[in-house]
C-alpha cells in the first residue's frame, strides 16, 4: 500500500510526459565548427521548451540529463550527432529530458563509473576499519604517551629528511666524478697511452 501512495504521488506530480526525437542539425548548420556541440545543446532546450509548453520559453527551466549530454558531446565539439531520441517529463514547471533509449557507447560509461564506484566504497570500507581499531588506540593512551608519540613521529621524519639530504649530495658527487673519469679514459684510449 505504500508504494501505491508513492507511485500516485509521482503521477500526481507529472504533468506532462512526452518523447520526441529532436532534429538539431538546421540548429547548428551555419555555427562555426567550434561551437557546434554547444549550439546543438541549446537547440535541443529550445526544441523542448516550446513543444512541453514553458512558461515563455525560458529554457533555463529545462534540465539535461547528463546521458543527455554526453550522447550530444560523443563525437565531439565539431560533430555532435544530429538527432537524438529522449524522454521529456514536466515537473512543477520544470521539464526534465533524459534519453528514451541508451546506446551502446553510453551503457559502457555508466558500467565504467559503476565499477569505480564500487572500487572507491570498498577501499573506503578497508580504510574505514584500520582507523576505528587507531582512534580505540589513542583512547587508551594518555596525553603524555600521545605527546611522546608526537615527539618521537617528528624526530624519524627529521631524521628521513637528513638522510635523504645525505643519499641526495652522495649521488650528486657520483654521478658528477663518474663523467670525468669515463672521459679522462676515452682521452687515454684515443692518444694511445
Amino acid at each position: 500500500m505504500a508504494e501505491e501512495k508513492i507511485e500516485q504521488k509521482i503521477e500526481e506530480k507529472i504533468e506532462l510526459q512526452r518523447e520526441y526525437v529532436v532534429p538539431m542539425r538546421r540548429g547548428f548548420e551555419k555555427v562555426p565548427r567550434y561551437k557546434k556541440a554547444n549550439k546543438a545543446v541549446k537547440t535541443l532546450k529550445e526544441f523542448i521548451a516550446k513543444h512541453m509548453k514553458v512558461e515563455k520559453r525560458d529554457t533555463r527551466k529545462v534540465k539535461l540529463d547528463k546521458l543527455v549530454n554526453e550522447q550530444i558531446w560523443y563525437r565531439g565539439i565539431r560533430h555532435p550527432i544530429h538527432k537524438i531520441k529522449v524522454k521529456a517529463t514536466k515537473k512543477g514547471g520544470i521539464v526534465y529530458v533524459e534519453l528514451a533509449e541508451i546506446p551502446e557507447c553510453i551503457k559502457y560509461k555508466i558500467q565504467k563509473e559503476e565499477n569505480r564506484k564500487l572500487k572507491v566504497t570498498a577501499t573506503n570500507i578497508k580504510h574505514d576499519k584500520t582507523n576505528d581499531h587507531t582512534e580505540e588506540f589513542e583512547k587508551t593512551q594518555t596525553p603524555e604517551e600521545e605527546k611522546e608519540k608526537k615527539e618521537k613521529n617528528k624526530s624519524v621524519g627529521e631524521a628521513g629528511i637528513k638522510e635523504n639530504k645525505a643519499e641526495a649530495v652522495v649521488m650528486k658527487q657520483s654521478k658528477a666524478t663518474k663523467p670525468q673519469k669515463k672521459v679522462s679514459e676515452n682521452v687515454k684510449k684515443n692518444t694511445g697511452n
